[in-house]
């Protein structure tokens, strides 16, 4: 007999907690958001500022949330007690605030755990708690906010007609980011330079330091970065001080060549390199960008689908924090598979001050689960990214690497050079993570030893532009700078590319036209809303109300009628103070010229951005034929203008379906033959005869393909005897 109701947010989570509480439970899932601020009022904000309070007007999200919550109602009549489990952040705490007004809960009993397995999720209901209203403040307070924001701020960019669609908190505060880059490439003066060398029979190269009477340099401090966005461990090129001419650098090759060279300093010394930190969901996702080549969204998709199958924690948190429990764990398995790696003090990690302590990093579950079962069961991108997870955890765990770094002064007249030498003594923790450049050997030397001048010579180079962001380097500086939390970040980077504000280009992300004319409108318009500090600021703020140090409403009426209202009354004279209302933007878009001719007036075709085809560009004719579009098309390798259907395609009526012996290996009724066309080409398919069974989730991967052996799916493999 069903007694109490658990109601979680993902459907994913549903099976598993099912088989954890057993049968006296029910679990339903609320499938995310089920309510949001409605259309109405002023602006449409479906919210009221009065005085300093704030009257919300909620609605279901669409036709799913309302058939969601009138099945969650009926549910919750027919039990004695409903707990709330949805997930365990700010945007979960107001998720559930959103099911006990909707559902007509009195006090709902919340219980929060950071892994699906039986342990935590058992302990969580034993311990449940009420709801936390300073967490659900500042989310409601964000809703508002970013509704506020956008909704009031879009309508300025959309009086430009350039196809921009809306402006945001983050969003905008972000693409500035990409567009300040940007404009530093575009205003960059590349200098030349020399990096002058000699080469020493000995078997090193030195680069020129300097002269035994220039100012010394300060000391160098070792420094330990653990860059998650960096891709790669190749160390810097070295070069030496740079040298602004050529007479300069052939002067000082003709130096080293004139004078005897001698070491004048050897220094040798063991360097102990610390452990990096567990995943948060910032460095996650830098990671996995850097090293998978996985988008934010991505990332954030995968690692969703590991924490509903109970094999990591929860996936959106800023804290490097791990529980006494797991630590324990994983210094087990290392005392079991890699004894000379067991620290005598695990490494102490710092979370950022705004980090929620409470929540642990991302972990695996079990650290003795077998790999090998793992990666019959996962796909492909889940496996890796349960493994990248898995070794981040042990090597957090591990003892420091530790590194042999060698320094050498030589001397030649009265100029100076040095090398620098690194060999890994001790790899620990980087047994699992490495993060280490390779050795890089140099000779044993000795103090006022003479050295052999094999060659010496200068190479010209010049000074390099700032590199554009990545997916994973945006990230990490959005993280740095305050921009967003980690909810907001991958969602951040989807959405400018999906307003086409910005295109990934050689795995960087570059602004589009669309993008730049944005930015430098709102430069003008909403220039403090741009500012990475100013954002920050709001998001300290959030942060304060969740601490309970703050009203929500106070803070979101104060914001709006101190900063908001003067500031968009100024962006509006922004829009008028152009005679065409376009706010001295560029009046003509600006395109990527391809090298396809248009057919009819033979000028080359503009490439036009869009991400509904495959390519992310169409061809257009801008020279005025108006009808000349050309999409690429796979099958012919070409481009070709859109095909209209025929009245024969029309027409034609689909071939009979052939039913098969072969039983669906999900509900056992027969297969059919289904016939269709790809990239040009008629394919044949077995599925589920049964169309209402295809629609369910169980039957999304009852698909089997013909091969040279016979039918076969990647589910569920060769196709078995006829029944």
């Amino acid at each position: 007999m069903i007694k109490r109701l658990l109601v979680v947010e993902s459907p994913g989570k549903v099976k598993k907690l099912s088989q954890i509480l057993g049968s006296d439970w029910k679990v339903l899932a609320s499938c995310g958001h089920i309510r949001e601020l409605s259309n109405e009022g002023d602006d449409s904000l479906g919210f009221v500022m009065d005085g300093s309070n704030v009257r919300c007007n909620y609605i279901p999200r669409d036709q799913r949330a309302k058939e969601t919550i009138q099945k969650l109602k009926s549910a919750v009549k027919q039990v004695d007690e409903v707990v709330l489990a949805t997930d365990p952040d700010r945007e979960g705490e107001t998720i559930a605030w959103h099911l006990k007004e909707t559902l007509g809960l009195r006090e709902p009993k919340r219980v929060i755990y950071t892994e699906i397995t039986p342990s935590a999720v058992q302990s969580a209901i034993a311990n449940p708690r009420k709801l936390d209203q300073n967490l659900i403040g500042a989310g409601l307070c964000r809703d508002c906010l970013d509704k506020l924001v956008g909704y009031k701020g879009s309508p300025l960019v959309w009086a430009l007609n350039n196809g921009a669609k809306s402006v945001g908190r983050v969003q905008s505060a972000t693409l500035h980011l990409i567009c300040q880059r940007e404009n530093e490439i575009l205003t960059f003066v590349p200098q030349d330079y020399w990096s002058v060398w000699v080469d020493y029979a000995e078997g090193f190269r030195a680069f020129y330091k300097g002269t035994v009477d220039s100012p010394k340099d300060a000391a160098d401090q070792e420094t330990e970065t653990h860059d998650d966005a960096k891709v790669g461990n190749s160390p810097e090129t070295p070069e030496s001080k740079r040298v602004l001419s050529e007479a300069e650098a052939t002067r000082l090759v003709e130096e080293a060549q004139q004078h005897p060279h001698q070491v004048i300093h050897f220094e040798g010394k063991i360097v102990n390199r610390q452990p990096p930190p567990p995943f948060t969901t910032s460095s996650l996702q830098q990671a996995a960008g850097s090293k998978l080549r996985f988008a934010p969204d991505k990332t954030m998709v995968v690692a969703q689908k590991l924490y509903e199958a109970g094999l990591i924690t929860y996936m959106r948190t800023d804290s490097v924090m791990l529980s006494p429990e797991f630590c324990a764990s994983a210094r087990k398995w290392l005392e079991q598979n890699d004894p000379p790696n067991v620290p005598s003090q695990v490494a102490k990690h710092r979370s950022s001050k705004s980090a929620q302590e409470a929540h642990e990093a991302i972990r695996p579950t079990d650290v003795f689960r077998p790999s090998v079962q793992l990666r019959l069961e996962l796909p492909d991108d889940e496996f890796n990214l349960y493994v990248m997870i898995w070794k981040r955890s042990i090597a957090s765990q591990c003892r420091a690497a530790q590194l042999r770094k060698t320094l050498v002064i030589t001397q030649s007249g009265s100029l100076l050079w040095s090398a620098r030498g690194q060999v890994i003594e001790f790899y620990g923790y980087a047994r699992y993570w490495n993060n280490l450049s390779k050795d890089s050997v140099l000779p044993s030397l000795q103090q006022g030893q003479a050295l052999k001048l094999e060659n010496a010579g200068h190479e010209k180079k010049q000074t390099q532009p700032p590199p554009r962001y990545s997916e994973p380097k945006l990230v990490q500086l959005m993280e740095r700078k305050g921009i967003g939390r980690p909810s907001t970040y991958a969602p951040t980077v989807a959405t400018l590319k999906k307003r086409n504000y910005v295109e990934l280009k050689k795995d960087h992300l570059q602004p589009t036209p669309l993008g730049l004319e944005v930015d430098a409108f709102l430069l003008k318009a909403l220039p403090d809303l741009l500012e990475a500090e100013f954002t920050a600021k709001m998001e300290d703020a959030l942060d304060a109300i969740s601490e309970g140090k703050n009203s929500w409403q106070h803070y979101l009426t104060s914001w709006n009628q101190n900063y908001f209202v003067p500031a968009l009354s100024k962006a509006k004279t922004v829009v008028a103070s152009s005679p065409t209302g376009k706010a001295n933007v560029i009046t003509e878009r600006k395109y990527e010229t391809s090298r396809t001719r248009c057919p009819e007036c033979k000028n080359f075709l503009a490439k036009i951005p869009s991400s509904k085809v495959k390519k992310k560009y169409f061809l257009k004719c801008t020279k005025g034929c108006e009808n000349v579009v050309l999409f690429w098309s796979d099958f012919n390798k070409t481009w070709q203008p859109p095909q209209a259907k025929t009245v024969q395609a029309e027409n034609q009526q689909k071939p009979p379906v052939k039913m098969t012996a072969y039983p669906c290996p999900v509900c056992k009724k027969p297969l059919e033959e289904y016939s269709y066309i790809k990239e040009g080409q008629s394919k044949t398919m077995l599925r589920c005869s049964n169309a209402q069974s295809r629609k369910d989730t169980k039957h999304k991967d009852v698909a089997y393909f013909s091969t040279q052996k016979g039918w076969w799916s990647p589910k569920f493999g060769e196709l078995g005897v006829k029944s």
